[in-house]
């Protein structure tokens, strides 16, 4: 089988039920995939996952999310390690590609990536780190609580003005996932941030984390890993925000881990200097 040429590859729209395939070899790459991260992504677009196989057999992956008319996210990009550097990669590319239509794509890229990316039409705009450590002890901050049904209206209003697109199919599972926190601050009447934080293979993660100022993020930063205090936590921080990348590093945490943020094309106008987290390097 090592040597299928690409016109063997037969790509095909993937199921949830292909996921732990997906998400298996992104975990063996480091990847750390959260353990429900499936039953969200799908929900978004379930046509947007992609496996590649011959002979039946799954040997690469991709998804290509569509959020609305004007905007997609591309992730998942991978190939089995044994069958690289026989076209395999591009041909699922290619193909997955196509379900974008016209609309911007975007992208988190690991660094050995990014070149190609490039010469695909995608431009760089900033940098993302992950910063991993032990998670602190501290207390929960006042006006910090755990979301509650009635929360989901006005979460997903801020979430809106955190993205380059609305996302309410993904919000709605995401909040609701096997094993993941939410919590939100208040400022009297008004929402001033929301965080996330779920179990991945190889430790917590949190995402995302949005926030009106860097006091709002701290004060969530502190409850989502109130009770997680001895255990390793990932958070992954658009570089040009300073107070985050600053509030990872006042925890102890490390940089691990990064990629590139990059699009084809223009997004529309969000509230970057709100996201001290990413909500997920897969789908953005």
């Amino acid at each position: 089988m090592t040597s299928a040429a690409p016109h063997d590859l037969v790509v095909t729209q993937a199921t949830l039920a292909d996921w732990p395939v997906i998400s298996g070899w992104a975990a063996a790459e480091g990847w750390n995939p959260g353990l429900s991260d499936g039953p969200a992504f799908f929900a978004q677009d379930p046509d947007g996952f992609f496996l590649g196989r011959i002979d039946g057999e799954p040997v690469s992956a991709i998804s290509v999310v569509d959020y609305d008319p004007d905007y997609a996210f591309l992730g998942c990009y991978l190939v089995r390690p044994d069958l690289r550097g026989h076209g395999h990669g591009l041909t699922t590319w290619k193909t997955a590609l196509a379900h974008a239509g016209n609309r911007t794509v975007g992208l988190d890229g690991v660094v050995a990536q990014q070149d190609n990316y490039r010469q695909s039409g995608f431009v760089l705009a900033h940098r993302t780190i992950r910063f991993t450590g032990t998670a602190p002890e501290g207390e929960v901050a006042r006006g910090v609580r755990p979301a509650g049904t009635a929360d989901r209206a006005a979460i997903a209003a801020y979430d809106s003005a955190c993205c380059p697109a609305d996302r309410p199919r993904f919000l709605a599972e995401w909040l609701a996932g096997a094993g993941h926190r939410v919590f939100v601050r208040h400022d009297g009447e008004r929402l001033v941030g929301y965080g996330v934080i779920r179990p991945g293979h190889d430790s917590l993660r949190i995402g995302p984390l949005f926030a009106d100022t860097a006091e709002d993020a701290r004060a969530l930063f502190t409850a989502l890993v109130a009770d997680a205090a001895g255990r390793e936590v990932a958070i992954d921080v658009p570089e040009p925000n300073a107070a985050g990348v600053a509030l990872a590093e006042e925890a102890g945490f490390h940089a691990s881990f990064e990629t590139a943020r990059m699009y084809t094309g223009p997004v529309r106008d969000f509230a970057q200097e709100r996201v001290f987290g990413v909500t997920t390097l897969e789908l953005g």
